[in-house]
């Protein structure tokens, strides 16, 4: 059944519980011409909630929804329907399922469309509603790849304003003018749109005597995907410079900034950073990743070991007092920090945070952006904060004597505080603490306990295969005479892997509990052996310990443990 767009309709749109009763619902459907049209029309709003709207409409149609920025997309899948008919026909092949493939359409009643498509694909076509614009957006990502971004540098490498000799006294605008190009925008977007589909978390563009590499961090390694001539290497940081909204005539010094793109509803963010270096200037883009995308891992989903979960658990239910996680950028301190709200998420307490930059939105938690360009700091937020009746307060970042000091009265005055810390290990924590300037009066009693988190890549089961390690690998490990008499497992290497034999990350951790004995020792100035020695009597374990757990249930390797993690040298 296809809806129409009339008042029945509208008058049950009205009657969706996330509808903002303020819009003016029949000025908006006289712009457009489909139900689907008007829904996305309100989505981009804000007017109504995405997945509900979406499933409302889905239903309507008697299809299911699935957002193609969610949902799994398979090789076998996008090959089944060329990138030009998937843009013409707006349709996002996702998945086979049996005999039928899966595709996500703006018309899924299109009875006619749908059996074209099946002709093509040579198999039944299986139709789920999606919202256009997020179809043709998913289909800009999914449909690139490396052939098409080198195809894409053929195309500005031959265009007649990249081949002019650069004016020394107009070479700015000449620049500027090549920032601005169609191709040159192709070509910064293909780079961006394939780090997205390759799920990296970091975009490295360095320039080099002859030539500009560009690697992605994949699964915590660094992988060169492409490389480029460097006499349009000015243009692309240019290009960079512009999205992020920085000084595109300054060369000399670092620059960094934010940006984002519309995908579809939702806008994808990025952390901009460059630095000048011998042969040019140096980008990298951090993938701060896409709202619409990503949803909440539950910290029953994060595969934490029983042994710190459970204590962790207990610990975020306390009524007051600091909880550190730590860890090196990238190591997932925010998913962390983020499931652990969700967990503590209830209507009967007031949930608020400060972030740089929020990276999800979180339904009935208060987040606020700290911004360096109006002196909007942390602790400058975090003492207005306070005054907000707050229960639990998330910090994105402890960078500062200054935030350390509120946070630490904070926690002593009866309120739970979530924050992050960059150090090797969760004792570190407190060392971190007093070398910003906190006393120790202030650490002991405040602090209760410090998570500390690594994520290694995690074997692809595809291509996964048991092996035997050599002893001397094992020694460095297992210090008993009889070595563990256990399976190992490693990734061959496969198509979807990228031949890597790596496919996502697991996280593996260390908790640090303050209980009196810890605190007397911290109060009392004691060794961090000491703090060390009186957190073991509690269950303090290092991180190669759960590592190593990690390793012998088949996630992933030892190699990736040994990378990942100290090690502790004996004389």
């Amino acid at each position: 059944m296809t809806p129409i767009l009339n008042s029945e309709f509208l008058d049950e749109i009205r009657t969706l519980s996330s509808f903002d009763a303020g819009c003016d619902l029949d000025s908006l459907s006289k712009t457009v011409d489909t139900p689907a049209a008007l829904i996305e029309l309100l989505v981009r709003g804000s007017q109504v909630r995405k997945e509900e709207a979406c499933r409302y409409l889905a239903d309507k149609v008697g299809v299911a929804y699935v957002d193609p920025f969610s949902s799994v997309v398979t090789d076998e899948a996008r090959e089944a329907i060329p990138a030009e008919i998937a843009t013409k026909a707006c349709v996002m092949p996702l998945y086979k399922l049996g005999d039928g493939l899966t595709a996500a359409m703006a018309h899924p009643e299109d009875t006619v469309l749908v059996a074209r498509l099946s002709k093509i694909a040579k198999m039944p076509v299986s139709p789920v509603f999606a919202l256009r614009g997020d179809i043709l957006d998913a289909v800009q990502i999914q449909y690139c790849t490396e052939e098409s971004i080198e195809e894409s540098l053929a195309s500005l490498e031959n265009h007649a304003l990249f081949n002019e000799d650069i004016d020394l006294d107009e070479g700015g605008e000449q620049i500027a003018r090549q920032a601005e190009s169609e191709q040159l925008v192709e070509f910064v977007e293909s780079i961006i749109y394939f780090s997205l589909r390759r799920d990296a978390s970091d975009i490295h563009i360095e320039p080099h005597e002859t030539k500009v590499i560009v690697r992605y961090r994949i699964d915590g390694i660094l992988r060169e995907v492409l490389e480029y001539p460097r006499k349009i290497h000015k243009s692309v940081v240019t290009r960079l410079k512009i999205l992020a909204n920085q000084n595109i005539a300054e060369s000399r010094f670092p620059s960094d900034g934010r940006f984002s793109l519309m995908l579809g509803t939702t806008k994808a963010s990025f952390r901009f950073s460059s630095i000048p270096s011998q042969y040019g200037q140096k980008v990298v883009l951090r993938v701060l990743g896409n709202t619409g995308m990503k949803s909440i891992i539950t910290l029953d989903r994060m595969m934490m070991s029983q042994t710190v979960l459970n204590p962790f658990r207990r610990m975020i239910k306390n009524p007051s007092g600091i909880i550190f996680v730590t860890g090196p950028t990238g190591s997932g301190k925010t998913t962390t920090l983020y499931s652990t709200l969700a967990e503590l998420n209830d209507p009967s307490i007031n949930i608020s945070t400060i972030e740089d930059p929020i990276e999800m939105q979180l339904e009935g938690i208060t987040q606020s952006q700290v911004d360096s360009h109006i002196d909007l700091s942390f602790a400058l937020m975090l003492r207005s904060l306070l005054r907000q009746d707050p229960d639990v307060i998330l910090i994105g970042e402890i960078r500062d004597k200054e935030t350390a000091k509120i946070a630490t009265e904070a926690a002593l005055t009866g309120h739970i505080v979530l924050a992050t810390l960059h150090t090797n290990s969760a004792p570190e924590a407190i060392i971190r603490l007093e070398d910003i300037g906190v006393d120790h009066y202030m650490i002991a009693p405040s602090v209760i306990g410090v998570l500390a988190q690594r994520l290694a890549a995690r074997i692809c089961e595809n291509c996964k295969e048991p092996y035997k390690p050599a002893e001397s690998v094992l020694r460095r490990f297992f210090d008993d005479e009889v070595l563990p008499d256990v399976t190992f497992y490693r990734g061959t290497g496969c198509r979807v892997c990228n031949q890597t034999g790596y496919k996502g990350r697991v996280a593996f951790h260390e908790l640090f509990l303050v209980n009196q004995e810890v605190r007397a020792k911290i109060s009392d100035h004691a060794s961090q052996r000491e703090v060390i020695a009186a957190a073991t009597r509690v269950g303090y374990k290092p991180l190669r310990y759960d590592g190593l757990k990690k390793v012998l249930l088949g996630l992933t390797t030892i190699d990736e443990i040994e990378s990942q993690t100290m090690t502790e040298f004996t004389s």
